[in-house]
């Protein structure tokens, strides 16, 4: 790929433009689709690193990572735009997102619904044995699991 015009930003939480994430993650990402300026701000501002990819003042691309600095890490939210996916681009966004000094640690974990065999590329495994997950939603609480994990597959 060779994109001159292509950046690969750090950001810090009041430094991200809110509306045009809103807008990748409507385009690209059908787990995302509904989230709020509001939510998104919160979710930033409690990660890090948090990196984006840029065509010139276009935001194409997006990840975020937590992490405890020595133990565990998470990567949350990569996303691309469609208009650049295979391209390389989500391969060296999460390398980038690994490499953070903040995402040193024993495991780095992440979900995905779709993208095994993209992360496996990586060095990603599929772990069966550690994962579990607590719906704390009050809007799931009346739901069966069949009916949550519909829910999650149609990205609600």
């Amino acid at each position: 790929m060779n994109h001159p015009q292509i950046q690969f930003r750090e950001h810090h939480h009041a430094e991200i433009d809110l509306d045009q994430l809103q807008n990748l993650f409507e385009i690209a990402a059908f787990w995302a689709k509904g989230r709020t300026i509001k939510d998104l701000s919160i979710a930033i501002a409690n990660s890090k690193p948090v990196i984006s990819v840029w065509d010139d003042t276009k935001l194409i691309g997006f990840a975020r990572a937590t992490s405890d600095g020595i133990y565990r890490a998470t990567i949350w939210d990569v996303v691309i735009h469609p208009d650049y996916q295979g391209t390389g681009l989500g391969s060296k966004l999460v390398e980038t997102v690994l490499s953070h000094p903040q995402m040193q640690v024993e495991r780095v974990y992440l979900m995905t619904t779709y993208q095994q065999k993209f992360y496996e590329k990586i060095g990603f495994q599929t772990n069966n044995t550690t994962t579990m997950v607590l719906y704390n939603q009050a809007n799931l609480s009346n739901m069966t699991t069949a009916e949550v994990q519909l829910s999650e597959s149609l990205g609600a």
